[in-house]
């Protein structure tokens, strides 16, 4: 066994001591009625997840009920419950089990910060450029003042300004050539990604400033996201980070690259109108196969056959997340992350539940991802862009080619939080506690 910590092997018999007095909470306040309460809890969710499947796949009356039920089915849980004066009992132990899971994460998670991706001293800047895009996240380059900030610290601005659509490629390789020897983004994951290839083509750190709406990227580099304007003291008190690109097409993606069901979605013109509106008109072709292509991928020995919706990601995203709607736990690994979705039933829409081991749902991961289709073309979503890809589309990975310039502290920065694994737990909380590092 990994040498351990004494603050780990606390944690995790505090994991233990809290999971039991769960279960006792509800064996000795439940008593019999334990295996009830359960049983009703699993259904209620398990009708909840079937329920907003058919509100996906259905249309009018048909969706106007199952949204009905959808709601329906946790108040439900909750009325029997406290029918048995017993919501306080599941709400305890509830909040045990929570405890228990969040001190076996912080258990088991790396005791060294070995495993995180090293920092290099910031190479001396004296000519920085930052493209800045106005328009992004509703306006976050004024409202935090990021033009002003970055002049302060002697970068050279250029502002995304219009009227029409600017070549941003174009313009970061024009300012290399003009000088520029770091080259940065204020703006969305997008715009960062069409950056970060240039710079990385040309050697120069790479600086990014969270000023998008979701900016994931910004998020697994340990950015603060609530205040982008603190990613510029990279430039008075910075370290340097080597990070993976990814590529999709020739394409170059920091976070992902989407297949199928959302790809199709976001090219639709009516998309950037009414996206809520949109998504649920075309979803229930797209989910029972009507529609769209039939998609086919191969990464390494795993072979996707007809998903929904294929995501390959820049690095995996951690276990549990099917959406990439989480975080990475390094940007340096070396490989693809891929995850393909294919439900066909309400059943397998509530086993998602079951995370990685759903039977609708297959992760593998590659350095090499290539995706092919029943016809010449297939929408994609890169970095959140809606882009059309002709098949095959081969994913690859970019092994440390981008360096990125970070402030030093970082508020975003979190140890990597693994798979509980209670086997593994056990053995750590029995340890005595003279042993272990």
């Amino acid at each position: 066994m990994e040498s351990t910590t004494s603050r780990q092997r606390w944690l995790a018999r505090a994991s233990l001591a809290s999971a039991t007095a769960s279960v006792l909470v509800l064996a000795v306040f439940a008593g019999l009625r334990t295996i009830a309460l359960v049983g009703v809890g699993l259904a209620g969710t398990a009708i909840t997840a079937a329920a907003v499947w058919w509100a996906l796949t259905r249309r009018r009356l048909a969706r106007a009920l199952a949204v009905l039920l959808a709601v329906a089915a946790p108040v439900w849980v909750l009325v029997t419950y406290t029918g048995a004066h017993l919501a306080w009992v599941v709400i305890v132990a509830a909040a045990l089990w929570l405890l228990a899971v969040a001190a076996g994460r912080r258990a088991l998670a790396p005791a060294d910060r070995a495993l995180a991706m090293p920092e290099r001293p910031a190479p001396p800047v004296r000519h920085p450029v930052l493209i800045m895009n106005p328009r992004s996240g509703g306006g976050k380059v004024e409202r935090f003042r990021l033009r002003e900030k970055a002049a302060e610290l002697g970068a050279q601005v250029l502002l995304l300004e219009g009227p029409g659509p600017t070549d941003v490629a174009e313009l970061a390789r024009k300012a290399a050539a003009e000088g520029a020897d770091l080259l940065g983004v204020a703006g969305g994951d997008g715009t960062q990604a069409l950056v970060a290839e240039v710079a990385a083509g040309l050697d120069l750190p790479f600086l990014v400033v969270p000023a998008g709406t979701r900016n994931h990227f910004a998020l697994d580099l340990g950015l603060d996201r609530e205040d982008p304007s603190l990613a510029l003291d990279a430039l008075r008190d910075g370290v340097e980070l080597r990070v993976d690109l990814g590529l999709a097409g020739g394409r170059t993606f920091v976070n992902n690259v989407s297949f199928g069901a959302y790809a199709e979605v976001v090219q639709s013109p009516a998309y950037r109108d009414g996206k809520t509106r949109t998504t649920l008109d075309l979803l229930p072709d797209l989910l029972v196969g009507h529609k769209g292509a039939r998609l086919t991928a191969r990464a390494g020995d795993t072979t996707f056959t007809g998903p929904q919706a294929l995501l390959v990601s820049n690095n995996p995203y951690g276990t549990g997340d099917i959406a990439g709607l989480g975080r990475r736990a390094r940007l340096d690994g070396g490989e693809l992350g891929a995850v393909g979705v294919d439900v066909t039933s309400a059943a397998q829409a509530a086993g998602l539940l079951r995370g990685g081991r759903a039977t609708g749902l297959t992760t593998a991961t590659a350095t090499t991802v290539v995706v092919d289709a029943d016809r010449p073309s297939i929408p994609a979503g890169v970095d959140g862009e809606a882009l059309t890809l002709p098949v095959p589309v081969r994913c690859e990975i970019r092994p440390r080619a981008l360096r990125v310039l970070v402030p030093r502290h970082r508020p975003g920065l979190r140890p990597t939080r693994p798979p509980l694994d209670w086997r593994r737990l056990s053995r750590l909380g029995l340890l005595s506690t003279g042993r272990g590092g």
